[in-house]
């Protein structure tokens, strides 16, 4: 579940189809720094708690390659 802004949450659906898929969100977010998340395999979510923009996570997790649209996680 994630957020932006000052401690706001950002979500994001990411075509994940494996773990692996899950991994790779994991590690590219984990280079931003300062960002708690969780990955929802099931469901192809991410949800992240951070004070960096939205636009910066959609960037990082679009790294991926994975399709990443944004949703509204509340």
């Amino acid at each position: 579940m994630q957020y932006f802004f000052f401690n706001a949450k950002s979500g994001f659906s990411v075509d994940m189809t494996c773990e692996g898929c899950s991994n790779e969100v994991s590690q590219v977010l984990n280079k931003v720094g300062e960002v708690e998340f969780d990955t929802d395999l099931f469901n192809k979510k991410v949800c992240i708690n951070s004070e960096h923009s939205m636009d910066l996570l959609l960037e990082t997790v679009g790294k991926t390659g994975k399709a990443v649209p944004f949703f509204d996680p509340k």
